[in-house]
């Protein structure tokens, strides 16, 4: 598992110079952070680098993530995100948000490298162009990226079959993700491949990796907490039960927006396909188990759009193992030529002429992405420093949209709040009490400062000035008073 030669690890150095200088250009077109959650994830890392690895969480009380209950599901994503907390925590989580793709990009070098696929660096550099919705995705400080890299280790070991690996990557899966069950579904396609391939079925694969999931989740630091949790979160979304709307990343894309960010993804995974029509020899294992990989992680984005993050990078890796023996072939047929054709021997040079304009391409519309999608990163930096100059510590905030959270939680962790990261959070907790948030926030009811005292225990309302409705309502509410106002948001006091 390590690089053998010094040619290699030049080469291994460049690619990530690469891939961090376009990431960086990528990165760096927004002063604020992409997305929305990664305010939460850098905050929470700083809180475990100046308050202990198990800090109490009391930020939301009102969900399954109370003191009580709560569970850090990135728990090793917040801890590698400590390295980013020293100095400003915006400009941490941003170099952050560019590192680990990197070296997930990195790794899928390596992968298609220790197979020996020709040309592997330049099928690599193919990630920066293949999509631009996956190139967003990557460049949130979110735990994808880290998902990307442990599941591309996963394959790698799976194909030098270092099974024992397994257990270690299913054990920091877990602590990293709550998309663990990823590896497990990578180790079957890998069985199901296998036994089409070699007409041998292995299982010991499987039984190292779920090993590691289990002992990752029993040597866990929030057991047994994180079972409930697992169970009361993630099942839901699995099966398509959840009733409460949880962001536009679990919804699909249309198919002409899909064509039009990931066009070149699928056309690469075409090409992969006629590859395979090419030669008479059957799939080896690597090719079918990349290709069953490519189907369920397309069929899962079919049914929603975050999961861009996985389909185009494993539709390039299986292209990769579908177009290796006809360019060994190529090779081989070159090699034994006593002079090498000219076209062949520019080739390589063709490609990484045309793909610099198509890079550059894909960066410019990711930049452009980036511009348009993101929130300014102050919005709520002025109401935060008033909150935390002037209400008690602990006193708590009622939000009017639970997306809020992680920006408020970025400037002031000095109050609570009463909703936050996944609407679901209170709807589990308590499906009446979310309800009544719901008609609060959408101005459906009346009295609403009483309400917040009683039922939410509401001290200071904060609310965004795109929430017309709700202001409106809140207009004459004679227990509430307006206490701050800037051009992003509003706080009001409720009054005892």
């Amino acid at each position: 598992m390590i690089i053998s030669t010094s040619r290699d690890f030049q080469i291994g150095v460049i690619l990530f110079a690469v891939f961090l200088a376009a990431l960086l250009l990528i990165q760096f077109a927004t002063p604020g952070l992409v997305g929305n959650d990664g305010y939460y994830h850098i905050k929470a890392a700083y809180i475990l680098r100046t308050e202990g690895l198990k800090p109490d969480f009391n930020w939301l009380p009102l969900t399954i993530l109370n003191a009580e209950n709560y569970y850090d599901h990135h728990y090793l994503f917040h801890i590698l995100m400590i390295l980013f907390t020293f100095g400003d925590l915006r400009i941490g989580a941003k170099l952050a948000s560019v590192f680990f793709p990197t070296l997930a990009f990195l790794s899928i070098w390596y992968l298609l490298k220790k197979q020996k696929v020709p040309y592997a660096e330049l099928w690599s550099l193919g990630l920066l162009i293949i999509s631009e919705a996956f190139i967003y995705r990557m460049n949130m400080p979110r735990a994808q990226s880290l998902s990307l890299l442990l599941l591309v280790w996963t394959l790698h070991v799976l194909l030098q079959k270092e099974y024992k690996w397994l257990t270690l990557l299913g054990f920091l899966y877990v602590w990293s993700y709550n998309a663990f069950p990823l590896i497990v579904i990578v180790v079957f396609l890998y069985l199901v491949a296998h036994l089409l391939t070699e007409r041998k079925l292995v299982w010991t694969p499987l039984v190292y990796a779920v090993v590691g999931v289990v002992l990752g989740l029993v040597i866990n630091p929030y057991f047994p907490e994180n079972l409930l949790f697992i169970y009361r979160h993630i099942t839901p979304k699995l099966f398509d039960m959840a009733a409460v709307p949880v962001g536009n990343e679990w919804s699909p894309y249309r198919t002409a927006t899909l064509l039009e960010n990931s066009g070149f993804a699928l056309l690469i995974f075409a090409s992969g396909i006629v590859a395979l029509g090419l030669k008479s020899k059957k799939m080896n294992v690597a090719t079918a188990t990349s290709l069953f990989l490519t189907l369920t992680f397309s069929f899962m984005l079919f049914e929603a759009r975050r999961f861009i993050e996985y389909a185009p990078p494993f539709m390039l890796i299986f292209a990769a193992f579908a177009w290796q023996p006809v360019l060994e072939e190529i090779r081989q047929n070159e090699q034994e030529k006593s002079k090498r054709s000219p076209v062949m021997r520019l080739a390589p040079i063709f490609v990484l002429v045309l793909f610099m304009p198509l890079a550059w391409g894909a960066m410019v519309g990711a930049r452009k992405q980036l511009q348009e999608s993101g929130r300014p990163y102050q919005r709520y930096q002025g109401a935060s420093a008033w909150l935390v100059a002037n209400t008690p510590e602990d006193s708590r905030v009622f939000q009017t949209d639970w997306d809020d959270f992680p920006q408020l939680f970025f400037h002031n962790h000095h109050n609570t709040y009463t909703i936050g990261l996944d609407p679901t959070y209170m709807e589990i907790y308590d499906p009446a009490l979310y309800a009544e948030w719901v008609a609060i926030t959408r101005g459906k009811m009346a009295e609403i400062g009483e309400k917040i005292k009683n039922d939410f225990s509401g001290d200071y309302v904060i609310t965004g000035l795109s929430q017309t409705r709700f202001i409106k309502k809140v207009e004459g509410d004679e227990n509430l008073e307006l206490v701050y106002e800037d051009g992003y948001a509003k706080i009001y006091k409720v009054l005892p």
